[in-house]
């Protein structure tokens, strides 16, 4: 199938059935979440793979009910960075040292514009910008599971400070953007199963000039 048909196929599954989605296709999906763009390629978070239905049931009050929590094979939880330290800043460039085989020293320029942009930044903004990197990596896990033909149901609908304290998030620096429930969906309880997508028409949502 071509992309446009797996994204036509994906929709946020409003139940799932419980059952377990392969280690294999879970390995490229998380292969394919970790190739995702961010800015200056920081990669600001950390993603938890939560596969414990006891910490999932503890999640589900968070997250108002909602059952994908419980049902889905495994929870992604999406954790932004609080501050990018000249620490992170640091490792990452030992990271791109190694793995392009340069001298520190060539990194230079590409090390002062992510500490400048940041420098101006308070912790907050600094928060805020790395947790909209979060949604960057959300839409590459959507499109990648599409292509993998896993079910998933993205969330916004949870309370941060709750699912920060239950994971222990405050002391790793942390704070949490986004869940992702992953799983089969349940066609015979799922009522959206074969709803029409709805989208904004080509010609409404693209302006060519």
């Amino acid at each position: 199938m071509s992309i446009i048909e797996n994204l036509s196929w994906r929709y946020a599954v409003k139940r799932m059935n419980g059952n377990v989605v392969s280690e294999e296709k879970i390995e490229t999906l998380l292969d394919a979440i970790r190739l995702s763009a961010s800015g200056f390629g920081l990669q600001p978070y950390q993603i938890f793979v939560i596969q414990n239905p006891e910490l999932k049931a503890k999640i589900q009050p968070i997250a108002y009910g909602q059952p994908q929590v419980v049902e889905s094979s495994h929870l992604l939880v999406f954790a932004a960075w609080n501050e990018v330290t000249e620490e992170k800043i640091d490792a990452f460039m030992n990271l791109v040292a190694e793995t392009r085989g340069l001298p520190l020293e060539a990194l230079a320029d590409y090390r002062g514009a992510i500490s400048g942009s940041m420098a101006h930044r308070p912790k907050e903004m600094q928060a805020n910008w790395a947790a909209r990197q979060v949604y960057l990596a959300m839409g590459t896990a959507l499109a990648a599971a599409a292509e993998l033909k896993i079910d998933t149901t993205p969330m916004e609908g949870f309370v941060p400070a709750k699912l920060d304290e239950l994971l222990g998030l405050e002391a790793k620096g942390l704070h949490s953007v986004l869940m992702l429930a992953i799983g089969e969906r349940d066609e015979a309880s799922d009522y959206m199963v074969n709803a029409a997508k709805v989208r904004t028409p080509s010609n409404e949502l693209y302006e060519k000039l």
